[in-house]
């Protein structure tokens, strides 16, 4: 009867050692594919990320809000005219120069809103290029060698009780389940970036009429510190990967199964709460509101 429990109990151990081994595994895994898939995404262009998406924005801003800004514009345009005129003391003091100083910024002022996408695009195309230079420093030197881990907890696996197997089992399993409810919410914060992106993009025409005009232009400055402020956000989001990753590399070194298991699932989610909070840092820093 002893022999017959005690097979049973070493059949039972070793379901027990594959199961963690196999949710750790699975884990781990995770953990490799959010590192590359987020570095991934934010190293996408708007028009690269769905060119489908980019089409129909631009089409929209050209044929829809464009002529919203020229109507703008040419209100604008008409207000500085007349600060320009009741500047020089009702025309009692009218200098001819200031004539071709209205006609310069009226060019300069519709050149811009012609070439809004062209000046948008090149704004991501800037912080998208610091993004990719990042990200092959960061995506070379963060990946997980899940063999590696896994073998160093082997040995640690096969001294434990089976009560103690059985409870690592249940965490691993709990935690893993929880990692893939986290990776959904850094999805999110992933792509409501781009829709982000996508929406402010949209409307660029209309604050940047308002460029010429001292009265006037903060509007479109701060619609072009919100845009450097979306391209830099991808920025920050790798770095927030680099510092998760450099973080996960130290859970296989430890001589705490189950105090690997728990961090793995805290470094997630500080990575998730840090990515929720790069969209206000990084328009904090720009000074974007």
């Amino acid at each position: 009867m002893g022999g017959i429990l005690d097979k049973l109990n070493e059949w039972l151990r070793g379901l027990l050692i594959e199961g963690i081994t196999g949710n750790l595994s699975g884990m781990f895994d995770t953990v490799n594919d959010k590192v590359s898939e987020i570095a991934g995404e934010v190293g996408r262009t708007p028009l690269n990320w769905n060119s489908g998406v980019y089409s129909m924005i631009r089409g929209l801003s050209e044929t829809v809000i464009v002529p919203i800004a020229g109507v703008i514009l040419t209100f604008v345009m008409c207000y500085e005219l007349i600060q320009l005129v009741t500047e020089k003391n009702n025309m009692h003091d009218v200098d001819t120069w200031m004539f071709f100083k209205w006609i310069f910024k009226t060019f300069c002022a519709v050149l811009i809103v012609t070439n809004t996408w062209n000046i948008v695009m090149g704004i991501f195309d800037v912080g998208q290029s610091v993004v990719n230079q990042a990200s092959g420093v960061i995506i070379g030197n963060t990946a997980l060698d899940v063999n590696t881990v896994i073998s160093n907890m082997q040995g640690q696996l096969e001294a434990l009780g089976t009560g103690e197997l059985f409870g690592l089992w249940f965490q691993s399993l709990f935690v893993g389940l929880t990692m893939n409810a986290l990776s959904i919410c850094i999805m999110l914060v992933i792509y409501g970036r781009m829709i982000e992106v996508y929406l402010t993009t949209s409307v660029g025409p209309i604050p940047l009429a308002t460029m010429t005009n001292r009265d006037w232009s903060s509007t479109g400055q701060n619609y072009l510190k919100s845009l450097f402020a979306l391209a830099f956000q991808a920025f920050l989001i790798m770095v927030c990967v680099a510092i998760y990753s450099v973080l996960i590399q130290t859970i296989g070194t430890t001589g705490n199964i189950s105090g690997a298991i728990w961090s793995c699932m805290g470094y997630t989610v500080l990575l998730c709460f840090a990515l929720f909070k790069t969209g206000n840092l990084s328009k904090s820093l720009f000074g974007a509101h």
